[in-house]
């Protein structure tokens, strides 16, 4: 088989299905990763602001603000 004998787009549906799945494994991977820093973001300043209220772990957790 010779390089002129492949069809140019059999070739370019080849190239993007492999991209797409390149892309879509990678996009779940930073996805997840971005999810989890939202959420630890989120913790932090849920604890900022319970200090700033002068609550303490305790009464937090008493009061169902922590888990």
């Amino acid at each position: 088989m010779s390089i002129n004998s492949l069809e140019y787009l059999e070739m370019a549906d080849a190239a993007n299905k492999w991209d797409q799945q390149d892309e879509t494994a990678s996009s779940a991977k930073v996805s997840a990763s971005k999810r989890q820093q939202a959420a630890a973001r989120r913790r932090i300043e849920m604890l900022r602001d319970i200090r700033e209220c002068g609550l303490t772990i305790e009464e937090a957790k008493e009061l169902g603000l922590l888990h």
